[in-house]
């Protein structure tokens, strides 16, 4: 690997650009269908051909609740005359907003919607997979490609169905699927099983459920083939250091992309170049950024930068544990504009060797013109300003940063304010970044309550990593007091008897009040005594549809339904 850095350009920053990359009950694994779609004729309803969208004039001058009503027209459609399961009948009406749009383009939306679209779709096929993909996370114009051929129903592309349903039993978001049929569209070809056996081979690997989860979504190669063998080797690097996979399932994110390759080369690399096993576990630990954001690339891009300025490799390594921040992807940036300001302007590779050592802080937390535009504010030529750099180098630096306020060291913070960011630098956020302003504005409470409030969700019997995912996916969970966390979890466990960890798949579940939540959790325990509900639906399904939805599907499905959701409601008031 050291080899590498000789291929690296002196004076040119490189930099990877990541692409953009954007929960659940149990589902039947197949859908019955009173006829067959191997048909030669279009459907008649095409998000493809109709030139409809939320934007167009049309889309302003439908009401809302003209579309709510198309939304429970569709699921209708689905779940009652197509034999959809209710939870995808439910997700795909909800989740295809553009299908719903062209669908409406059809019918006059002054008049009764329902039963305008109801009859529409008794005498016009629908192609089924439109909605379907919209519903996972594909966009309209990407769905041209992924259309199957000669297909319109479902239930006749069971292969693919079954693993859609693989992947949401196990606990991924049907959000995220689509992402991973974009990605790895082989995996959705699977025999029957084999999907689940896949993402069990993960599991055995001693990693956590809920890792697998984030990574197989944030990277669906690693279920094409065999386990990867990069990624185990990566796994049992970590695992050595002290860390594991479950500590890089902490900080993944869909706006990386990941190459575990590289990922184990950087490890190999630092090794390599000195660094022992416990400074390599401290300089993760202090910047998970050095091997999540670009896979570990900036790391032979920064070190080979400082390396050929003349630094020794004890004076690199003493820098960056002084500096861990300068690893992350905004503080390189800054730091090798830096050191191009300063070859701009003339100076040596030794005297930025001395600037870069004695002020790497500052270099690296602040963004700089243009040695053009430094000169024209200083009113003097280049070699005016070099020599102005040799007399006064933090002077001229301080002079040319672009924002002045953010150089000056920042006066010393209130204790609460410290307490809560120390709070939020152990969650996983980098102090001082943009991210950790947004989450200072969050999260209500001293640093104290806030970490008795996460270690509340730990002792009850969740993975930390797991918890730090949840916080981050719903922030306003911290903002309630020790004891109401403690009622919602038990709850979970004790009315409807369900794994704690039902709440990684929908976090906001600990977010909805208490009244919401043992209403409809005692409708539903009674309704589950009686037969009448299936005994796991999701927790999303319960909570986050509207009172009138739930009313209809879990109170009047039973003939005394009614009289005991009265009798709940008075037993709560």
């Amino acid at each position: 690997m050291i080899s590498q850095l000789n291929h690296l350009v002196l004076f040119s920053p490189v930099f990877e650009r990541t692409t953009l990359v954007q929960n659940p009950s149990s589902v039947s694994r197949k859908f019955q269908c009173f006829c067959s779609s191997r048909l030669t004729h279009h459907s008649k309803v095409s998000v493809i051909e109709s030139a409809q969208s939320p934007n167009s004039p049309f889309a302003n001058r439908v009401s809302r609740n003209a579309r709510t009503e198309a939304q429970a027209t569709l699921f209708d459609y689905l779940h009652c005359t197509r034999s959809f399961s209710f939870t995808d009948a439910e997700h795909i009406s909800k989740n295809s907003p553009i299908f719903l749009q062209n669908l409406l383009s059809n019918i006059d939306t002054e008049k009764d919607v329902a039963r305008s679209l109801t009859r529409f779709l008794r005498y016009n096929p629908i192609n089924e997979f439109e909605p379907f993909f919209e519903s996972l996370g594909l966009s309209p114009s990407e769905l041209l490609s992924f259309l199957p051929r000669h297909l319109m129903y479902l239930s006749d592309d069971c292969v693919l169905t079954d693993n859609v349903h693989a992947l949401y039993d196990y606990g991924i978001p049907r959000s995220n699927i689509g992402k991973m049929y974009k990605e790895a569209k082989e995996i959705f070809g699977y025999d029957y099983g084999v999907l689940a056996l896949k993402l069990q081979a993960y599991e055995n690997l001693g990693i956590s459920k809920a890792t697998v989860i984030k990574l197989v979504s944030y990277c669906p190669l690693l279920l094409v083939g065999g386990v990867n063998s990069d990624f185990v080797k990566v796994h049992e690097k970590l695992k050595r250091l002290g860390l594991g996979m479950d500590w890089i399932g902490g900080y993944a994110s869909g706006n990386s992309t990941y190459n575990w390759d590289r990922m184990f080369d950087t490890m190999d690399f630092l090794d390599k170049v000195g660094y022992t096993e416990e400074q390599m576990c401290a300089l993760f630990e202090l910047n998970p950024a050095l091997l999540l954001e670009g896979s570990g690339k900036n790391v032979y891009v920064l070190f080979g930068r400082l390396l050929k300025l003349g630094l020794e490799m004890n004076e690199v390594y003493s820098l960056f544990m002084q500096n861990p921040q300068v690893l992350s992807v905004k503080c390189m940036k800054n730091l090798l504009l830096a050191v191009d300001f300063l070859f701009e302007i003339g100076m040596g590779t030794e005297e930025m060797a001395d600037i870069v050592a004695n002020d790497m802080e500052f270099l690296s937390s602040s963004r700089f013109k243009r040695p053009k535009t430094v000169c024209k504010d200083l009113k003097v030529k280049r070699d005016g300003l070099l020599q102005m750099m040799k007399e006064d180098p933090h002077k001229v630096l301080t002079l040319a940063s672009k924002s002045k306020g953010k150089n000056q060291l920042i006066s010393p913070l209130p204790s609460k304010h410290l307490e809560k960011t120390s709070f939020l630098v152990r969650l996983g956020y980098i102090e001082n970044s943009d991210e950790m302003m947004k989450a200072l504005k969050k999260f209500r409470g001293r640093g104290d309550q806030l970490q008795e409030r996460f270690d509340c969700l730990v002792q009850a019997g969740l993975d930390c990593n797991v918890v730090s995912n949840i916080i981050k996916q719903a922030p306003h969970v911290l903002n309630q007091s020790k004891e109401v966390i403690e009622m919602k979890i038990s709850c979970l466990t004790t009315c409807l008897r369900y794994p704690l960890d039902s709440v990684v798949a929908f976090p906001a579940y600990l977010c909805y009040d208490m009244d919401r939540i043992n209403l409809r959790f005692s409708m539903y325990a009674w309704l589950r005594e009686k037969g009448a509900a299936k005994p796991m639906l999701s927790l999303s399904t319960l909570l986050a549809c509207s009172d009138a939805r739930f009313v209809k599907y879990y109170v009047d499905v039973h003939p005394e339904g009614p009289a005991m959701w009265e009798s709940f409601k008075m037993q709560k008031s």
